[in-house]
Order: structure tokens, then C-alpha cells, then sequence
């Protein structure tokens, strides 16, 4: 059984995930301004798709044909890609990015639990549980009280957001058996079947576009696709193989406050006191995870 671990390499791959996923609310709203969840989706998965295949053909790799495989790419791709975006696509129409981003910050809640239960190498531990519990009082800090107090508006949408953190968990933990495969041919198989599923639902349930959506509208799309999507799922399997899913989905804590840095570093925006102690607390729960920088001060007091 390989060893799981959470050495910098890693931690400095989830940082950079966070960064790509972090546009995504962003990218995401704006292309709802022209166009319907599903068909944002459908596009967002097929050009990923279509991006990936391009990749394996300049890197010399391909998809397996065996049906097995194929199975397996379907299933991740329902996982990992339909049911949530969708769901979060969905609920973005009806609740705001902010509050989006928080609520899929429960995703490690359900991951450490589903891990539990599935597997025999990510058990929850007193540290993992504490761990994540400080993790998600800095999301709820970084956000502030204003965004918590949107859990009044539509709760059709923010019981969505929720349900997607919990599809994602039993991704993390179904994407293990991807693990031999190289991260590029696992993405793209993955969005190769999510695209199977999502371009008839889109052409089922909102049809062609009459029109082709505004430049801006088309701009989002391919950052969303390229970016948030083929890019981002380069580095998810591969952190997945290497660190498990319970580690991997920590970044949906640093989602947050990558978006408010990219704000203030590109929008100009402020970096309030609320931002600062958030992301100052969430990575306090991230360290708490990793146990190193402790067993090292503890090393340390004892003089071993």
C-alpha cells in the first residue's frame, strides 16, 4: 500500500490549487450572467475535456479502452464533476459567492467521515477533528457576519452547495483507485464522462443557446474550463495519490482566502482585519492537521 504523506511538495500543490479553484466562483457568476447552470457546466467540463485530450497527445499519452476503466472515469466523473457543479452552479443563481465559498468549506467534514468509514489508512483522530474545526472558524471569520447572514435567503440553494461538499467527499475517497494512473489520463477520463452526462442534460433541460453569449461571458468560460478545471484537476489527482483525500480537500480552506488576496492584489480591494484574522486562523487548523510544526516544539521542550 503506498504510503500517504504531506511533505512541502505537497503543501505547496494545494496552495496552488486553492489559487485555480478559487477563481472559479468567480468565472462561474460570470457566465450565468448569459447563460443556464447546466449549460455552464456542460461547457465547462467539455472544453476541459478537450483540453486534456490535446495534452496526452503532445505528452504521448492515452486513454484506456478497457470497459472497466471507462466505468470508473464515469462514476469520478458524476462525483467529482455533474452533481456538484452542477448543484453549485445551481446555487450560485440563488445565494452569492461568498456564502457559496463557505458552504463549501464543510467539504473536509464530510471527507474525514466518509474516509473513516471507507477506508483503513485516513481513521479520524482527536488532532484531525480539532484540526478542521479551527480551519472552519477562519472560513466563517474570513467571510464575516454579513455572509452568515445570508443562511436566512434561499435555502433550496444553500442545501445545494452542502449536498456538493458531500459528492465531493466520496470523490476523494472513490479517486484513490486512480492512483497508479498518470494524473493527466485520470482527469481526463473523468471529464470525459462527466461531459458524457452533461451535454444531453444541458441540451434536455435548457436547450441550444439562441445566441452566442458576450466576449466577457466567453472568456470566463475558457478560464473556467482551463484553468479552474483541466489545470486544477492536474494537481488534484496528483495530490490525491500522493496525500490521501482527507489532505487534498483542505483546500477548500484556503479557497476563501486565495479569492480575497487575488482581490486585493488584482481589484485593489481592501484586506479588512475580519480577512487577516480569518486566514491567520485557517492556517492555525491547517497546521493542526499536519502535526509536524508541534511534534517539533514538542521535540523540542522535551530535549529529544
Amino acid at each position: 500500500m503506498t504510503q500517504l504523506r504531506m511533505g512541502p511538495a505537497e503543501w505547496g500543490l494545494i496552495g496552488i490549487l486553492s489559487v485555480l479553484w478559487g477563481g472559479s466562483f468567480l468565472f462561474v457568476e460570470l457566465a450565468l450572467v448569459a447563460l443556464g447552470p447546466f449549460t455552464v457546466v456542460a461547457a465547462r467540463v467539455s472544453l476541459a475535456a478537450l483540453t486534456l485530450l490535446i495534452w496526452l497527445r503532445i505528452a504521448g499519452l492515452a486513454l484506456p479502452r478497457a470497459p472497466r476503466a471507462w466505468f470508473a472515469f464515469l462514476a469520478m466523473g458524476m462525483l467529482n464533476n455533474a452533481l456538484p457543479f452542477s448543484l453549485i452552479t445551481w446555487g450560485q443563481g440563488h445565494i452569492d459567492a461568498g456564502l457559496a465559498a463557505i458552504l463549501n468549506a464543510t467539504t473536509p467534514f464530510f471527507t474525514v467521515l466518509v474516509a473513516h468509514a471507507l477506508t483503513s489508512d485516513e481513521r479520524l483522530s482527536a488532532r484531525k477533528g480539532f484540526g478542521i474545526a479551527i480551519g472552519f472558524a477562519g472560513v466563517v471569520a474570513m467571510i464575516g457576519p454579513d455572509a452568515l447572514g445570508g443562511l436566512t435567503g434561499s435555502i433550496l440553494g444553500q442545501i445545494a452547495v452542502v449536498a456538493a461538499s458531500l459528492y465531493y467527499a466520496f470523490a476523494g475517497v472513490f479517486g484513490r483507485r486512480f492512483a497508479a494512473m498518470p494524473s493527466a489520463v485520470a482527469a481526463c477520463g473523468m471529464l470525459c464522462g462527466s461531459s458524457l452526462v452533461m451535454i444531453p442534460t444541458a441540451l434536455v433541460l435548457e436547450g441550444v443557446p439562441t445566441a452566442l453569449p458576450p466576449a466577457g461571458v466567453l472568456a470566463a468560460l475558457a478560464a473556467l474550463a482551463v484553468i479552474s478545471t483541466a489545470a486544477g484537476y492536474l494537481i488534484y489527482f496528483r495530490v490525491l495519490a500522493r496525500a490521501g483525500a482527507t489532505n487534498l480537500l483542505l483546500v477548500t480552506f484556503l479557497i476563501p482566502p486565495s479569492a480575497v488576496l487575488m482581490g486585493w492584489a488584482v481589484l485593489d480591494e481592501r484586506l479588512t482585519a475580519g480577512a487577516a484574522l480569518g486566514m491567520a486562523t485557517i492556517l492555525l487548523g491547517l497546521a493542526v492537521l499536519d502535526g509536524r510544526v508541534f511534534r517539533a516544539l514538542r521535540l523540542r521542550r522535551t530535549g529529544r
